[in-house]
């Protein structure tokens, strides 16, 4: 009967292990999922940015072939 009870000790032991490991790989699960919307919003913030960067240098006026102020 030892063998049994030692044998449902650890039984028990394993099931509240898993229990905390589950519970945790749910959280990481959250956290990356949370992870990866911020970085996706993020690269197309970036890429909307860099569009508008684009639009404005090419809006942007030229040098002006005019003497500098000092002649």
């Amino acid at each position: 009967m030892s063998d049994f009870q030692t044998l449902s000790e650890r039984i028990d032991v394993l099931e509240t292990r898993l229990a905390f490991q589950d519970e945790t790989i749910e959280t990481l699960n959250k956290t990356i999922t949370a992870q990866w919307q911020q970085i996706d919003a993020l690269t197309r913030q970036l890429a909307a940015l860099g569009e508008r960067l684009i639009e404005a240098e090419a809006a942007a006026p030229g040098p002006a072939n005019e003497p500098p102020p000092h002649y």
